[in-house]
């Protein structure tokens, strides 16, 4: 399988590092002028050699504590720096005796000087390392967290899907009753209409967003079954601007405002209401989506402070802080307003 990531994700920065630091004392000394002394270049390639194999062999005992679920304490790294730069004091004598350069020194008087610069290397690199793993870490519980975010924002998002369905559903069907005994060529005409969106709703549900159009065909299909049983009490005029067909609402956000409006505008009333939908694209960029109906906000009806809510809610989860919804009356007329960021 070919990785797709990044060329800077792929490359190994562990083996980058470690190569470009030990190299760094050999590269040091040759412009130094070390290479002017016959063998001492080949001492300070041993002790770069040297340094690769011996972090190589604690950072796999590392890795290997780390897969285990054993945690490493600084006290444990500050015993491993003392150990290590000693072996390395010891292989780079071991390198001195090997290549003998000029002018060596036949005593141990270097050894304190030799252990010191030692130790001071291997704490920068368990320093180092250790610094770099805690930021991996870090990193991955970041992720984690946002994979775990997003599912929970995925699963909020299907469970308040899950509430809109059934209630269109109920109160689709009941209109279907109520018709079916008076007029059943028009009941029959109703439940195409009803199968219509009942197929959209399903389909749509495995979705955050649709297109305005996708939600507008599902729209026009409630409308016509209602239009059946309310005849001419409902009068229904729809106004979408130039280029909103693909602006992205959540699925059945559009029809729970307009069934609202039917509900408490036509039905409400021995006269009926009309219903307007318009969308227009204000001139900061968001996009206005309102319903409106003849009537006043019923202070106390639960269900459309419900269908309000749900709706809120997922405007929230599937376009962010900036989309909202509000409901307000004015001269007459009930007002459900969406505001879209511009994104959408």
């Amino acid at each position: 399988m070919n990785d797709t990531r990044p060329l800077i994700a792929r490359l190994n920065w562990y083996w980058i590092f470690q190569l470009a630091g030990w190299g760094f004392l050999p590269l040091m000394s040759f412009t130094l002028g070390a290479w002017r002394v016959p063998g001492l270049m080949w001492v300070m390639a041993w002790g770069a050699v040297s340094g690769v194999l011996i972090t190589e062999l604690w950072h796999r005992l590392l890795k290997q504590r780390i897969r285990n679920g054993q945690r490493t304490s600084w006290k444990m790294v500050g015993l491993a720096v003392l150990v290590l730069g000693t072996i390395h004091t010891a292989a780079q004598y071991v390198g001195y005796l090997v290549f003998q350069p000029p002018h060596m020194d036949r005593g141990f008087g270097w050894v304190p000087g030799a252990l010191l610069s030692w130790w001071a290397i291997y704490l920068v690199w368990n320093i180092f390392y250790m610094a770099v793993l805690s930021l991996r870490r870090a990193n991955r519980a970041e992720s984690e967290a946002l994979r775990l975010e997003v599912a929970a924002k995925d699963a909020e998002l299907r469970a308040l899907q899950a509430q809109v369905n059934p209630h269109f559903f109920f109160n689709s069907m009941n209109s279907v009753r109520a018709l079916i005994y008076e007029d059943a060529d028009a009941a029959a005409m109703m439940i195409d209409q009803l199968a219509s969106v009942m197929r959209y709703a399903l389909q749509s549900g495995h979705h955050e967003t649709v297109p305005l159009a996708a939600e507008m065909e599902a729209v026009q299909a409630y409308l016509a079954i209602e239009k059946i049983r309310f005849e001419e009490r409902m009068r229904v005029s729809v106004e979408i601007g130039i280029g909103l067909d693909q602006v992205r609402i959540p699925p059945m956000a559009l029809q729970t405002l307009v069934e609202n409006a039917v509900k408490y505008g036509v039905e409400a009333s021995p006269t009926g209401s009309e219903i307007r939908i318009r969308a227009q694209r204000m001139d900061n960029g968001a996009v206005h989506i309102e319903i409106a109906n003849l009537g006043a906000i019923v202070p106390f009806a639960n269900s459309t402070k419900v269908g309000l809510v749900n709706t809120r809610k997922r405007l929230l989860l599937a376009l962010g802080d900036n989309a909202q919804l509000d409901l307000s009356e004015n001269s007459g007329w009930v007002r459900a307003t969406m505001t879209l960021p511009e994104a959408a």
